[in-house]
Parts: C-alpha cells; sequence; structure tokens
C-alpha cells in the first residue's frame, strides 16, 4: 500500500449542539492523527456553507493535510466523525504519489 495525500475539512462548530469548538478539543484531535498517520498539515481556515435537509449550514472549516494510507484515512474519518460529533465530514485525494525526500548528512 502506498501512501496518498489527503485533505479532510476539519469543522469548527459541533454537529449536534451547533456550539463552537475549543481550541483545547481541536488539539487533543491533532494529537491522535499525529499519532495515527505520523503528522499532519494545518492550513488556514475557510468558510463552508453546507445544505442539510433543505437548510444552508455556513461555518469555518479547517483544511488540514495528512500523508497516509487509504486503510489509515478511513480510521482519521471515523475518528473526526465521533470526535467532532459530525453527521458527515468531507474528504478527498490530493494526490495519489507522495514522497519525503530526506536530505543528505555528509561526515
Amino acid at each position: 500500500m502506498s501512501d496518498k495525500l489527503y485533505e479532510i475539512l476539519v469543522p469548527t462548530i459541533y454537529g449536534d449542539t451547533m456550539k463552537p469548538i475549543r481550541t483545547k478539543h481541536h488539539k487533543k484531535w491533532d494529537e491522535r492523527i499525529k499519532k495515527l498517520s505520523g503528522g499532519l498539515t494545518i492550513l488556514t481556515p475557510g468558510k463552508g456553507i453546507w445544505v442539510h435537509e433543505g437548510k444552508d449550514y455556513v461555518e469555518r472549516v479547517i483544511p488540514v493535510r495528512i500523508m497516509c494510507t487509504d486503510k489509515v484515512m478511513k480510521k482519521i474519518v471515523n475518528i473526526t466523525l465521533q470526535h467532532y460529533r459530525q453527521k458527515a465530514v468531507m474528504y478527498y485525494v490530493i494526490s495519489n504519489e507522495c514522497f519525503i525526500v530526506h536530505a543528505e548528512v555528509k561526515p
């Protein structure tokens, strides 16, 4: 299995109460995902508008990029759904190929 580069849109309000999510709660998610995938890149939040059962929901979302396998990403999606009490979470593949190149250490 090869790693892909994914992006997941992390919510800023709880799905069941529509109350804002505190930074402390986000940091717990960050730590769980870092342990599972080996790292993550948190991007600048953007504005999202979702339609559910005919009603618009406007909220900020936090794009997070993660390099991992399909299997790990599915775990991350399930963690995200539960951690943030969401009805749905959006994620997508940024790239099917992902590389990390380490600098050569010269003596």
